[in-house]
């Protein structure tokens, strides 16, 4: 019986190198089931806490509200369905108001992004160099839906 005896050399850089990337591997493969796994279900329960309630609300149709600025006047107009809130605009802008107020349309359109998306005007957020313009915009939509708004009866009874 000859027996052969094999000599194996394991060199110890080599097995710190390849123990480094094993755990390197497992590491970066940990990550990634952590970034792309789905959230818990807080995101599907938000949608619902800034939905307008299921009742009606407001009379469908447009409502506008003039908006004096010196000697010219802008109209906001606002488009309101039975529940929500769904376009706003500002109309008959002109030049000389786009040139001596410039700040009107960019607020306006932040403003409308934030009212579609929350349907509430409390938690509009603004920066405070841009508040008044903010404050005047958000007085004329709010006008324009206490006109929207249906008359509902109180139960007291």
């Amino acid at each position: 019986m000859s027996a052969k005896t094999k000599i194996v050399v394991l060199h110890l850089k080599e097995l710190i190198y390849t123990g480094l990337f094993a755990v390197l591997g497992i590491l970066f493969i940990i990550l990634l089931i952590i970034m792309f796994l789905p959230k818990d279900k807080a995101p599907k329960e938000e949608p619902e806490t800034t939905a307008p309630a299921e009742s009606e609300t407001y009379e469908p149709g447009t409502y506008s509200t003039s908006l004096s600025l010196k000697n010219s006047s802008v109209s906001v107009e606002v488009d309101v369905s039975a529940t929500e809130i769904t376009d706003l605009r500002l109309v008959n802008m002109d030049e000389a108001v786009t040139t001596m107020y410039p700040l009107i349309q960019p607020s306006f359109e932040d403003l409308t992004d934030q009212i579609l998306e929350t349907q509430n005007l409390e938690e509009v957020t603004y920066e405070d160099e841009n508040r008044y313009t903010y404050m005047v915009l958000l007085n004329a939509i709010e006008s324009a839906l206490e006109q929207a708004k249906l008359d509902l009866p109180s139960q007291e009874e």
